[in-house]
């Protein structure tokens, strides 16, 4: 009886989170929330090649191209189910993605897209709170929609770009 005292109080405790102490009230309210990941933006070198990758290795659906060149880019989309990659290649000499495919010659990881309810009220609380947003106005993205780009020094090193949903 001795063995079964000692197992019995040296058991761990469990605790149960009651809906008085959960993690949401430790979120601040904002203006406007955060939504779904939209996509995952990658460079590529060879956007033919990419494109084959995703859709005949892989086999996923994948969009024609289409050229942006408000944004300097041409874009393709890979459906994911969950969410979409979107690949970039340039789209003229002073396009960003030229200048990022130039310090990365395989290509890679460019930025993240995440929605947002309030595109306008998300850039009022995100300038208050010293985050830069890398132009003055929302443009419109490749879904037609407005976004924004945050500067990656003042997100840990990732590009985001924030999409009206």
């Amino acid at each position: 009886s001795g063995l079964l005292t000692r197992l019995q109080t040296s058991a761990p405790t469990i605790r149960t989170l009651s809906s008085s102490n959960s993690f949401s009230q430790n979120i601040p309210s904002c203006l406007w929330k955060l939504g779904r990941l939209n996509h995952v933006a990658i460079a590529v070198p060879d956007l033919a090649k990419a494109q084959s990758l995703y859709k005949d290795v892989l086999g996923a659906q994948v969009s024609q191209t289409v050229a942006l060149p408000e944004h300097g880019v041409y874009t393709v989309f890979v459906e994911l189910g969950n969410t979409k990659l979107e690949l970039l290649h340039p789209l003229g000499e002073k396009s960003p993605i030229a200048s990022f495919l130039q310090k990365n010659k395989t290509g890679g990881m460019h930025h993240i897209c995440i929605e947002v309810d309030d595109i306008k009220a998300a850039m009022t609380e995100l300038k208050k709170k010293n985050i830069r947003i890398l132009t003055e106005e929302p443009k419109i993205g490749a879904h037609g929609k407005p976004v924004i780009f945050l500067h990656p020094k003042d997100c840990h090193g990732v590009l985001v770009e924030l999409e009206q949903a």
